[in-house]
This record gives structure tokens, C-alpha cells and sequence, in this order.
């Protein structure tokens, strides 16, 4: 069950936290959608026979979805060829209220990281098109800083690491299933972000589920 805004404001264990560790896709910028659908024809031309493949590589890197669905490396090639061609297209759209929540946590003096399955190569079309965005993390772990993907818990302790808190102080705010299940084996809070996938899916491994961030934009 999803929380509403009064109650999440009364939840010190979740707001009174000293960290923010933020996933991007489906939390920041509004490109699951998008992702999908370029999964999903990269499926098609590359069948990988995999139901719902576009769904289950949620989350993950684009090494791990390599190495586990397409090992051979002139396949994975063309799929990285593929994958960058389609992705160069991409209009990035921040979602509503995401901004407004980082600005908040900024004003308030709490740590925030930005912790992404995405590549550097990804994220330099992200920063392109929206560069006033890396202003409110104090540090961004990318897919090229880990050697492991999500669910495992890796890239949230770097960031945990990295903004000088224990994990158990830091909040993961994640869309994915892979995403939640890191937060969680990092021992942090769990604020899980309906939309990418229905809250029921999210909640064994989220303290908190909500449809967006906009639950907690405050009124200036």
C-alpha cells in the first residue's frame, strides 16, 4: 500500500536519515518507458528467448545483460552498436517533483549520491541535456565503478562510502526490483517508486512505496 505525504513526513526513520541515494531511470528522469521499448527491439532482432526479457534486465548493467544474454562477443557488438543508436535519441525528461525533492535534501544539508546500472557513455548524453542536474550530488556511481550489478549491493556502498555515511543511515530510492533488493542487502531504508513496476512488486523489499517523487515536493 502506498504511503501518502502526511505520512511520510511523520516517518522520521525514513526523512530524519543522513543520506540520499537515488537511483536515475524511473526516478529521476522519466526514460523507463523508453528503455523498454529499446530492449524490447533489441530483443526482437537479437531473440534472446527470454519472456519478458525487457523486464527482467531491469536495473542491471549493460556488462551483466552482455555477459548473461548475449556472450558472444560479435553478438554483443551489434548489440551495443544497436543499443547506442537508439539511445542517442533519447529526449531525457525529468519527472515531476525529483527536483524539488533533490533541492530540498540540498537545503537541508543531507548527503545525496546518484547510484545508476547506466555507462558513462549513457550519462554524457544525460549531462548534455541536462547538466544542472549533477549540481546536487555529492558523488555518482556509474556502471563503469562497479564490477557488480544490482540486485547486489556494491554500488550503494561505494556511495555510502563516498558520502562518508553507514549504509544504515542512507535511504535507496529505487524503481526496479533489482534496485529495491540492493538497497536493501546494503542494509539501508527503502523507498520504492511505483510506475516502472506496480507497488506490489516493490514492497517485501521497501520500507515506504510511492507513485512518484512529488509526494514530498514541499510548497515554497
Amino acid at each position: 500500500m502506498m504511503e501518502n505525504y502526511s505520512a511520510l513526513n511523520n516517518n522520521d526513520s525514513i526523512l530524519s536519515q543522513e543520506a540520499f541515494l537515488f537511483d536515475l531511470d524511473g526516478v529521476i528522469i522519466d526514460s523507463e518507458r523508453v528503455y523498454t521499448e529499446i530492449w524490447k527491439e533489441i530483443d526482437n532482432r537479437f531473440p534472446t528467448g527470454v519472456s519478458d526479457f525487457e523486464y527482467k534486465i531491469k536495473g542491471t548493467t549493460l556488462d551483466n545483460i552482455l555477459a548473461t544474454y548475449f556472450p558472444d562477443r560479435e553478438m554483443a557488438l551489434k548489440v551495443t552498436e544497436l543499443l547506442y543508436e537508439l539511445e542517442g535519441a533519447i529526449k531525457y525528461e525529468v519527472i515531476p517533483g525529483a527536483r524539488k525533492f533533490l533541492e530540498h535534501l540540498k537545503n537541508t544539508g543531507k548527503k545525496i549520491a546518484l547510484v545508476t546500472s547506466s555507462n558513462d557513455v549513457k550519462m554524457s548524453h544525460l549531462w548534455f541535456q541536462h547538466p544542472e542536474l549533477k549540481q546536487y550530488f555529492d558523488f555518482i556511481v556509474t556502471a563503469d565503478m562497479i564490477s557488480r550489478s544490482k540486485p547486489d549491493p556494491e554500488g550503494y556502498l561505494l556511495a555510502a562510502s563516498k558520502v562518508g555515511c553507514y549504509p544504515e543511515k542512507c535511504v535507496v530510492i529505487e524503481d526496479s526490483l533489482q534496485g529495491v533488493k540492493a538497497g536493501k542487502a546494503a542494509h539501508a531504508k527503502v523507498i520504492g517508486v511505483a510506475g516502472t513496476l506496480p507497488a506490489e512488486v516493490l514492497e517485501p523489499y521497501s520500507d515506504i512505496v510511492v507513485s512518484d517523487l512529488s509526494i514530498f515536493a514541499k510548497e515554497s
